[in-house]
C-alpha cells in the first residue's frame, strides 16, 4: 500500500482511529495500563519504557526504543538494530546496558550496545529525551540505557526466592524465546542467576523470504550484592554468545560474537547531604564475521573472507553528590580504554591476510561539575564536562599472498603520523518550571564526539564503515577533527486527569561533521591505490571519512487522552530534517516522517487494540551516499493482553496486520545473492507476523 504523502498516510490514520487518549499519570497508578510509547517522565527528563509492557515480537531491543516520539530503528539485521534519535545514530548516541559503556567488537557495529540486551532479559530502558546529562559522558544526542533484570534486596532477615521468567513465539521467522531470572535475597544479600536464549529462521515478507536474516543468540551470568551500612556492592558477570546469525546490508555475516561483560558498583549514603557512586567495569568482545558459511559463496575462492575482530573496553567512575536529590551539586571523574584489532582473511588461503585495524589503543579521561538548582518558579540542571581523549595505531600486517596496490597503501599508512590527542568539553543547561499542568522546557547545550577507530584509520579501503551499510567502500582519515554540536530544543509538557501532551522543537547546528565525501576531486577517475582497490571490489568511487558542516532540526511529540470509560487513545509524531551546511546535499538515513496511533479497550484483567503506523515519502536522499528515496506506506496490528493468574500473563500480537509489501527507509541494502530481495534493493519490511508471549513471576 503506497501513500504518497505524509499527510495522506496521517489522513487515512485518523480516520480510522476515534479520538479517546490515555493520561501518563494514570499509568503509574494503575500497573495494568498499556504504555503505547513511553512511560513516566522525571525530574530529569527521562523517559522510562516499560520491556514488559511492550508488545513487542522482534528480538532486537533498539526496535523497542524506536516507539518512543524522535526514535527510529536503523535495521542492519536481526540483532544489529541501531537507535536513531532527532536524526542522529551509531555512536553519536550514548547507547549502554545496565549504565555500562563498551566499544562494538565488529568494524561495521554487527553488534552495537542493544544488540546485549536480549528481550526476555529486560526491566526496563530509560530514554534521556534530547540531550544525556554530562554526569553520563560524552555523546553528540540523546542517551539510551538498557536496565535488565535482577533480584531486588528483600525487606526481612529470611532468605526468599524470586524468579521471573518470560516465553514467546514469532510466526513470521519461526522464533522462539525464552529467558529470565531466579534468585534469593534479604535485607542483606542478593543473588540471582539470568539466561536467555533465542532462535529464528529468515525473515518472511510478502515477496518470499529475506535470505540471511535467522539468528541465534545466548545470555547467561550472574549478580550479587551485600547491603554494608547505608550504602550497597553489587558484582555482576554476564556472557553473550550470538552465533551464525545474517546480515544482509553487510559484506559478511556474523558467525560468533563472544563477550563477556563484568562489573562491580558501590552507592550509598555517606552522611546527611553526601551521597558516593563507584563503578568499574571491563568488556571483551570475540568476533568472527565471514562471507560463506549463511549466503552463497563467492565464484571465486579468491573471495573468500573470514574477518577476526576483538576488542577489549575498561571503564572507571565516582561521583560525589553534596546536597539533596532537588537541590545539589554533583562532582564526578571517569576513565575509559579501548583495545580494537581486526584482521581479515582468506580461509582457504593461510597466506591471505591483513589487518585494517591493528593494534587500536585508545583511551578518555574526563571530569564534571553539574547542579541542581531552582529560581522561583524556574527548575534548573546545569553541568559542564571535560574529557582528554588520545588514540594510536599500529603498523598493518599482511601476508605474502596480498596484492601490491594493498601493500602500497600499508606503507603509506605506516609514514603516517598514527598519534591522536585532543581535549573536548560539553556544557548543557536544561531549564523547567512546574505550573500545574503544564512544564514549560528548554535545553541548550553544547556537545562533542571525537572520531572512532574506523573513521581515522582505516587505511584499507572495504565496506567497513561502522555501521552506515550504504554499499560504499570507505577509507579513514588521520586528520578528523572532533564533532561540535550547538544544540536548542523548547518543548512543554501539558498533563491534566485526562489528557497529555508533550511537543518538543529541536535544533542541531554540527561543526566538523563527520561523514563520507569523494575520495579525491576526480570521482570514478581511477588514479590511485585506494581507487584502485575499491573498484576491484566493485565500487569506483570510494568515499573517505572527512569534516563538513551539518544541521539537523525537527519536531516531535506524543500524546494521550483517556475518555470516561474503558477507551484509550495513545500517539506519537516525529519530524525530523538533516543536512549538510556546506554544499546543497541531504545527510544520510533519516527517517522519514511517522506517526503511531493505538485505540485500546481497558479492563481490569484484559486490554486489547488497535495499531496504525503511518510512515512518509523520505525523497530528501544523500546524493553523497548515492541513498535511494522511498515510498510512504501504513501499517495496521492488533495487540492484547491478559492476566490469567497474579503470576501469569499473556500477550499477543499481530503485527503488519494486511501482510502490505513495504520499505522502511532505515533498513539497509541487500548484498546477499539468492534472496527473494534484490542486490541492491533496500530490504523489505516484514510480512505479517503473529506473536505469544507468556510472562510469570512466582515464589
Amino acid at each position: 500500500m503506497k501513500y504518497p504523502s505524509f499527510a495522506g498516510a496521517m489522513s487515512a490514520a485518523c480516520a480510522l482511529a476515534v479520538p479517546a487518549f490515555f493520561s501518563p499519570a494514570r499509568a503509574e497508578e494503575d500497573p495494568l495500563t498499556y504504555i503505547i510509547v513511553t512511560g513516566q517522565r522525571d525530574i530529569d527528563t527521562i523517559d522510562i519504557i516499560d520491556g514488559e509492557k511492550e508488545i513487542m515480537s522482534t528480538p532486537d531491543a533498539a526496535s523497542l526504543v524506536a516507539r518512543a516520539p524522535g526514535a527510529a530503528l536503523i535495521d542492519n539485521g536481526s540483532l544489529s538494530g541501531q537507535v536513531q534519535y532527532r536524526g542522529l545514530f551509531g555512536d553519536r548516541i550514548l547507547v549502554r546496558v545496565n549504565g555500562q559503556r563498551f566499544s562494538s567488537g565488529g568494524p561495521n557495529l554487527m553488534d552495537p550496545p542493544l544488540h546485549y540486551a536480549p528481550m526476555a532479559l529486560i526491566e526496563r530502558i530509560e530514554l534521556d529525551r534530547g540531550i544525556s546529562p554530562v554526569r553520563k559522558g560524552p555523546g553528540l544526542g540523546g542517551g539510551v540505557n538498557a536496565v535488565l533484570k535482577q533480584v531486588s534486596f528483600g525487606d526481612s532477615r529470611d532468605l526468599k526466592p524470586t524468579i521471573d521468567l518470560t516465553a514467546g513465539y514469532r510466526s513470521g521467522d519461526d522464533s522462539y524465546l525464552l529467558g529470565g531470572i531466579a534468585g534469593l535475597s534479604n535485607d542483606r544479600l542478593k543473588f540471582g542467576v539470568i539466561a536467555s536464549f533465542e532462535e529464528g529462521d529468515d525473515q518472511q515478507f510478502p515477496g518470499g523470504t529475506i535470505a540471511s536474516t535467522s539468528f541465534e543468540r545466548l545470555t547467561y551470568g550472574a549478580v550479587a550484592g551485600l547491603q554494608v551500612g547505608n550504602g550497597n556492592i553489587t558484582l555482576s558477570y554476564r556472557r553473550q554468545e550470538t552465533d551464525p546469525t545474517g546480515n544482509p546490508p553487510f559484506p559478511m555475516d556474523i558467525q560468533y560474537f563472544n563477550t563477556d561483560f563484568l562489573s562491580i558498583a558501590y552507592e550509598g549514603q555517606l552522611s546527611d547531604g553526601l551521597y558516593l557512586e563507584l563503578d568499574a567495569g571491563h568488556v571483551a568482545v570475540r568476533h568472527l564475521m565471514d562471507n560463506i558459511s549463511l549466503r552463497p559463496v563467492p565464484a571465486s575462492p579468491m573471495r573468500f573472507r573470514a574477518t577476526f575482530a576483538d576488542s577489549d573496553s575498561s571503564t572507571a567512575a565516582v561521583a560525589l553528590r553534596i546536597g539533596e536529590p532537588n537541590r545539589h551539586v554533583r562532582i564526578g571523574a571517569d576513565v575509559e580504554t579501548v583495545d580494537k584489532d581486526v584482521r581479515i582473511t582468506n580461509p582457504v588461503n593461510a597466506d591471505f591476510f591483513l589487518t585494517s585495524l591493528n593494534n587500536i589503543t585508545g583511551s578518555r579521561i574526563g571530569a564534571f561539575v553539574e547542579g541542581r538548582t531552582g529560581f522561583g518558579l524556574v527548575e534548573a540542571e546545569i553541568g559542564i564536562r571535560f574529557d582528554h581523549h588520545q588514540m594510536d595505531a599500529g603498523t598493518p600486517q599482511l601476508g605474502s599472498a596480498v596484492p601490491m596496490g594493498a601493500r602500497i597503501v600499508a606503507d603509506g599508512f605506516t609514514a603516517a603520523d598514527r598519534h591522536w590527542s585532543d581535549d573536548t568539553f560539553d556544557v548543557v543547561a536544561r531549564l523547567w518550571g512546574d505550573l500545574g499542568v503544564f512544564t514549560p522546557r528548554l535545553t541548550l547545550a553544547h556537545k562533542t564526539r571525537v572520531a572512532n577507530a574506523v573513521e581515522r584509520f582505516s587505511w584499507l579501503p572495504t565496506g567497513a564503515s561502522g555501521g552506515l551499510a550504504d554499499g560504499n567502500i570507505y577509507v579513514g582519515n588521520l586528520g578528523l577533527d572532533h564533532e561540535k554540536a550547538w544544540i536548542a530544543e523548547i518543548g512543554f509538557d501539558y498533563e491534566s486527569a485526562d489528557f497529555y501532551a508533550r511537543p518538543t522543537l529541536f535544533y542541531r547546528r554540527v561543526d566538523n561533521f563527520i561523514q563520507g565525501v569523494p575520495f579525491d576531486d576526480t570521482p570514478g577517475v581511477i588514479d590511485s591505490p585506494v581507487e584502485m582497490i575499491a573498484n576491484m571490489n566493485g565500487d569506483a568511487t570510494p568515499l573517505r571519512f572527512a569534516n563538513v558542516d551539518a544541521e539537523l532540526y525537527g519536531l516531535d511529540f506524543d500524546f494521550g487522552w483517556n475518555i470516561t470509560g474503558p477507551l484509550h487513545l495513545d500517539g506519537t509524531a516525529s519530524y525530523v530534517r538533516g543536512k549538510r551546511r556546506d554544499i546543497d546535499d541531504n545527510l544520510y538515513r533519516i527517517a522519514p516522517p511517522n506517526a503511531r496511533m493505538a485505540l485500546f479497550w481497558q479492563e481490569e484483567n484484559w486490554r486489547a487494540g488497535f495499531e496504525l503506523q503511518a510512515f512518509a515519502d523520505q525523497n530528501k536522499v544523500s546524493v553523497t551516499n548515492s541513498e535511494q528515496s522511498t515510498n510512504g506506506y501504513l501499517l495496521a496490528g492488533l495487540f492484547g493482553h491478559v492476566t490469567i493468574t497474579s503470576n501469569l500473563s499473556l500477550d499477543a500480537n499481530i503485527e503488519n496486520l494486511f501482510d502490505n509489501n513495504y520499505t522502511q527507509h532505515l533498513a539497509g541494502y541487500n548484498r546477499v545473492s539468492g534472496s527473494d530481495v534484490a542486490l541492491g534493493d533496500r530490504i523489505s519490511g516484514a510480512g505479517r507476523s503473529a506473536f505469544i508471549r507468556l510472562h510469570w513471576t512466582g515464589l
